[in-house]
């Protein structure tokens, strides 16, 4: 029971991540840069302390008391992981949309769920999980197997995404001119943002001495109950300020650059309505998190959350992508392939999930 909940939980944020860019489509008037930063000030400055309040008694008092070498470690993976995010679009931009997208979040499930486990491995913590214990037990082995098919699922996806791209230019629906095809580079700037868009793992890890602070003060609270859900949830405001960091930095250069900072005070665009829309939408993006971390407090903070995780982004995504018919226009067997590839996600589902069961 425990490990169908942590399913449903991880579910629930993947569709949450899946689905938060909708809001911004109804954004007028705004540039990318300026849309970007109202919804991430949401997103990373003003839900996450929100969250924790409504739902971690004292967790000011918390951070205060963590150590700063701890601190500082939680939030510097959170900037490298606003990086990752910022180089996803240069991914994107060399190998095209659904090229890039597959490369760059299967090369973070991947890194994400085994780089943990490896420097474990070589430094025991109870209650981690190690390579060892990956690869020599059968749920371990199993979640392995997960592993693979998922990662055989995105390729299917990228796949069918490299098709469509080529039969809509074929067929002048899209202009080859707004794609720079450059698969060496492309390749190597999806390589680095796979890698630190990983970083949020390691930043939840490095930021587990909170958790557990706020873990222990709830069992002390509620004896017998398991763990708590909400523990992660002081965690995410450190690993949050590093990603706002990041972006804030970014975005403010890109006003600049583009002349855009009229953009907040343009009185010809309906501002409130983009602050809405930017507010639901940066809720939603900071929602993925809040029920990661309930998934994980029912399957702990492995490979499995992770893979579960970013196995239900890709899912969704690729899901919004038939419903509001990007597919549109190419062959049947391209959408075939597409579909292929969700149903290989959805087993790879699982696969993972019936790796937790009999652990």
């Amino acid at each position: 029971m425990q490990a169908i909940l942590g399913v449903i939980f991880h579910f629930i944020g993947g569709f949450a991540s899946g689905s938060f860019y909708i809001p911004y489509k109804k954004v007028k008037g705004w540039s990318w840069e300026t849309y970007w930063l109202v919804g991430g000030l949401f997103s990373w400055l003003i839900v996450p302390p929100l969250a924790a309040w409504m739902t971690i008694p004292g967790f000011e008092e918390i951070i205060r008391n963590t150590a700063s070498s701890t601190l500082f470690l939680t939030y510097f993976f959170g900037v490298l992981w606003g990086i990752g995010g910022l180089t996803y679009g240069l991914g994107v931009r060399y190998l095209g949309v659904s090229l890039g997208s597959s490369i760059i979040l299967g090369l973070c499930m991947v890194f994400g769920a085994l780089i943990p486990a490896i420097y474990y491995e070589f430094n025991p913590s109870e209650g981690k999980d190690t390579m060892g214990m990956l690869m020599g037990t059968p749920w371990g082995l199993t979640i392995m197997l997960g592993l693979l098919v998922c990662i055989l699922g995105i390729v299917i996806c990228g796949r069918a995404g490299v098709k469509k791209e080529k039969e809509l230019v074929a067929a002048g629906i899209s202009d080859p001119s707004n794609t720079e095809f450059k698969f060496g580079i492309g390749l190597l700037v999806s390589i680095v943002s796979g890698v630190l868009s990983a970083c949020f793992n390691f930043g939840l890890e490095a930021g587990k001495p909170m958790a557990v602070v706020a873990n222990e003060a709830w069992k002390a609270l509620h004896p017998g109950e398991g763990e708590f859900l909400y523990q992660n949830n002081v965690t995410y405001v450190v690993v949050l300020w590093g990603g706002l960091t990041t972006n804030l930095v970014w975005c403010l250069l890109l006003n600049a650059r583009n002349k855009t900072f009229g953009d907040y005070t343009n009185p010809k665009v309906p501002r409130l309505a983009n602050i809405i829309f930017c507010a639901l939408a940066g809720t939603t993006w900071f929602l993925q998190f809040f029920f990661y971390g309930m998934g994980e407090s029912k399957l702990g903070n492995g490979p499995s959350s992770w893979i579960l995780h970013m196995a239900f982004i890709i899912l969704v995504a690729n899901s919004w992508g038939l419903i509001l018919k990007e597919w549109k226009g190419v062959s049947s067997a391209t959408r075939r392939t597409v579909v292929l590839g969700i149903i290989t996600i959805i087993l790879s589902v699982l696969v993972v999930g019936y790796g937790n069961s009999i652990r």
